[in-house]
C-alpha cells in the first residue's frame, strides 16, 4: 500500500504539471519532505532526476513541433550547467546529509518555493497578455537579448538554486526569460525553459547520485505515476481553468515555503 501511494503521488503531480506546466519540484519536493518524512537532501535529489526524464518527452515533442530557441537554451545552459558543477562540488565539501546542509537546503528551498508562487501568480494574473505569435522576420531580433552577459548570469543563479533545491527552473525561469525576451511569444519561451531544464535538472541529479543524495527505488514508483498523469493532464488542459489552478497552486506554495523557512 506505501508503494501505491508514493505511485499515485507521482500520478498527481504529472497531472498538475501537464494541465499548467508548473514545474515538479516546486509540487514534488515538498510533498516528499512533509508527507512523507524523506529527507531533504534525498528529496531534492530524487526530484531532480524526477524533473529531467518527465521533461524529456516534452523536449522532443517541442522540438518537433520546431518552437524550441536552442540559441536561449544554449546560453542560458552556459551559466547554469558551471553553476550546478560548482554548487555538487560545495556540497559534496559540507556533506550532503549533514544539519549544516539540511538547514541550507531547507531554508533556500523555502525562498525558491515563494519565489515559484509570486511567479506562478504574476503568470496567472498576466501571462494571457503575452504575445502568442511572432511573424518568421522578426524572430531573430525577438532572441537577441538586451546584454548577451544576463542570459547566462541568469542561468547561473537558477543553475545554483535548481541544485541545492530543485526549484526554480519551472515558473520563475518563465517569469525571468519573459523579462529578457518580451518580444517572444509565450510558447516559445515555456519551450526554451522546459528544454533549459532538461540537461540542468540532469546534471545537478546525476551530481546528487554521485554523493549518495538520490533513491532510486523511489524515483521508479514517482515516475510510474507522473508519466500517465502527464499524458492525461496534457489532454485535459484545455478544459480546466488555468487561472484559477495558478493561484491555488501558488498559495499552497507560499505557505510550503513559510513553513521551510521557519524550520
Amino acid at each position: 500500500m506505501h508503494d501505491l501511494v508514493f505511485v499515485f503521488a507521482g500520478f498527481a503531480v504529472g497531472l498538475v504539471v501537464g494541465l499548467t506546466g508548473v514545474g515538479g519540484g516546486s509540487l514534488m519536493t515538498p510533498l516528499l519532505i512533509f508527507f512523507f518524512g524523506v529527507k531533504p537532501h534525498l528529496a531534492i535529489g530524487t526530484d531532480l532526476l524526477f524533473a529531467a526524464f518527465t521533461k524529456m518527452g516534452g523536449t522532443v515533442s517541442l522540438a518537433r513541433a520546431r518552437i524550441v530557441d536552442w540559441k536561449i537554451v544554449g546560453q542560458t545552459a552556459a551559466g547554469s550547467i558551471p553553476a550546478a558543477l560548482v554548487t555538487l562540488y560545495a556540497l559534496h565539501l559540507l556533506g550532503p546529509a549533514s544539519p549544516a546542509a539540511h538547514a541550507v537546503m531547507t531554508t533556500t528551498l523555502g525562498i525558491a518555493l515563494l519565489l515559484t508562487a509570486a511567479a506562478m501568480l504574476y503568470k496567472a494574473l498576466y501571462g494571457k497578455a503575452a504575445p502568442r505569435h511572432i511573424d518568421a522576420a522578426a524572430l531573430g531580433a525577438a532572441t537577441q537579448a538586451r546584454h548577451w552577459a544576463l542570459p547566462v548570469l541568469f542561468g547561473a543563479v537558477i543553475g545554483a538554486m535548481v541544485t541545492i533545491t530543485s526549484v526554480g527552473a519551472g515558473a520563475i525561469g518563465v517569469i525571468v526569460l519573459m523579462l529578457l525576451y518580451p518580444a517572444l511569444p509565450l510558447p516559445r519561451i515555456v519551450a526554451a525553459d522546459i528544454a533549459h531544464a532538461v540537461p540542468l535538472t540532469l546534471v545537478a541529479g546525476l551530481g546528487h547520485a554521485s554523493i549518495g543524495s538520490v533513491d532510486w527505488v523511489l524515483l521508479a514508483k514517482l515516475l510510474a505515476g507522473s508519466l500517465p498523469g502527464i499524458w492525461l493532464g496534457a489532454r485535459l488542459v484545455t478544459r480546466t481553468p488555468d487561472r484559477w489552478i495558478r493561484s491555488l497552486l501558488s498559495v499552497l506554495l507560499a505557505y510550503a515555503g513559510v513553513k521551510l523557512i521557519a524550520i
